[in-house]
């Protein structure tokens, strides 16, 4: 009898703590700090950062590249000079000095159009990038529910496995109390004390799976491992009439697809722009510079300087560069053709994974209305049960199964109710209209 008063006084102090006051972490609250703070997302950000400057002006090819240099030299030597008159001239020593400063400008007019479609492959190559880190946030957010409704299912799950445990409580002080009169016998008390040892077991359990769980939603969200708080367990489904249309959107909302046909145009210009390998390139270019020097009495002149402005216009052709040219462009042809094979591919199978996601969330929705029957006529039998238990009707191991019942219809509701939510966020996922909806 001490072993179950210390297990009676584990099971309530455990409870005391788990019905402290705690913040409700909300389901927008968390997607909040999912997108702020998940390590996948932020790095999915960074890269469409990155895409972004690709695609400005300063990396198109448009600018002219504008460089300057600057030089001194100095030497020191001993010279003869020998003029056509016979006269020898010998100077010791003789320094020479030259100094230059120029500014110089390059500039591509036409390079055979494939600056301008390069250019532009950048441009959908930005739009891919987002469409990536879309699908990042994505994927994320179903994995941060999927943590979230765990934790939010092994809640209610402690709450009914509380409820079971005080009712297993009742029980076993009705039938000390009745055996201490000699209405029944010790076996009574023996079956009542091992079944709270049952559920005070069951119930330790779940509370540290719901303390692994919340462990788990913290890392997701990128909060402190240990934060304590409480989450939104109320589950609201969308409409189906909502759910078909988005179905008949998908071809232009299903990430995948969207990816596909970008793949497709950047497949396109890179074609275009090879080629650009059978046109001539025209330059231009253009230069301020100064030069000065300082020369030994053995030369004409004893100094010079020179400024000025130079420019040229340059046309390079490359007739025959032994195929490679012809080569690549074939190639890109063929990859252009292969990124449409894939699209189509990509289309097959996003039909395919929609039209098994509706079947599995229609399912788990039809499940989850059973389960909700179910547990209505679990707890009605329980109740009776208990009722003629209390009239010595039926026996303490009929009252434990009708109370078993009732507990498995409890959790397995609570199961199929965060299962078919789940599954209609996988399939608003697929129709492209996750970020779209009000979880």
């Amino acid at each position: 009898m001490k072993k179950i008063s210390n297990i009676l006084l584990l099971c309530l102090s455990i409870s005391a703590i788990y019905g402290q006051e705690l913040d409700v972490l909300t389901k927008r609250e968390a997607i909040a700090e999912t997108l702020a703070g998940n390590f996948g997302i932020i790095i999915a950000r960074n890269n469409v950062e990155i895409s972004e400057n690709n695609k400005s002006l300063l990396n198109s090819g448009y600018l002219p590249s504008v460089t300057g240099n600057a030089g001194a030299n100095y030497n020191l030597e001993d010279q003869e000079v020998t003029f056509r008159d016979g006269t020898v001239n010998v100077v010791e020593d003789a320094e020479t000095t030259r100094y230059n400063a120029a500014v110089n400008l390059n500039y591509t007019l036409f390079d055979g159009l494939g600056r301008l479609y390069n250019y532009k492959r950048l441009q959908e190559e930005y739009q891919l990038t987002e469409l990536q880190a879309r699908e990042t946030i994505e994927v994320t957010l179903l994995q941060l529910f999927s943590v979230y409704f765990e934790v939010a299912r092994l809640t209610e799950n402690v709450s009914v496995l509380e409820e079971t445990f005080q009712n297993t409580k009742n029980r076993l002080t009705r039938a000390e109390y009745n055996f201490e009169y000699g209405q029944v016998s010790k076996l009574e008390v023996l079956n009542a004390e091992v079944d709270i040892v049952t559920d005070s077991i069951n119930l330790l359990n779940a509370k540290q799976q719901l303390i692994n769980a919340k462990r788990d939603l913290n890392v997701v969200t990128n909060e402190d491992l240990e934060r304590t708080f409480t989450v939104d367990t109320v589950v609201r489904f969308t409409s189906t009439l909502q759910i078909e249309n988005f179905l008949a959107q998908v071809d232009t909302t299903n990430v995948r697809l969207l990816q596909a046909s970008q793949n497709i145009k950047i497949s396109e210009y890179n074609y275009k722009a090879s080629k650009a390998v059978f046109l001539p390139s025209v330059g231009l270019t253009g230069g301020y510079g100064w030069n000065e020097g300082n020369f030994p009495t053995t030369s004409f002149a004893t100094s010079s300087t020179t400024t000025g402005f130079n420019a040229g216009v340059s046309l390079t052709w490359d007739l025959f560069d032994g195929g490679g040219g012809i080569t690549s462009v074939k190639n890109a042809k063929i990859q252009n053709t292969n990124q449409e094979l894939v699209k189509q591919q990509i289309v097959s199978e996003v039909r395919r994974d929609i039209a098994n996601a509706r079947g599995t969330y229609e399912n788990r929705l039809q499940i989850f209305r059973l389960q909700e029957q179910n547990v209505e006529t679990a707890r009605n039998n329980y109740e009776r049960s208990n009722e003629r238990y209390k009239l010595g009707q039926i026996t303490s191991l009929e009252l434990r199964q009708a109370q078993i019942n009732l507990l498995n219809a409890q959790t397995n509701k609570n199961l199929a109710k965060y299962e078919a939510k789940l599954a209609e966020l996988e399939l608003l996922q697929l129709t492209g209209q996750l970020l779209n909806v009000d979880i």
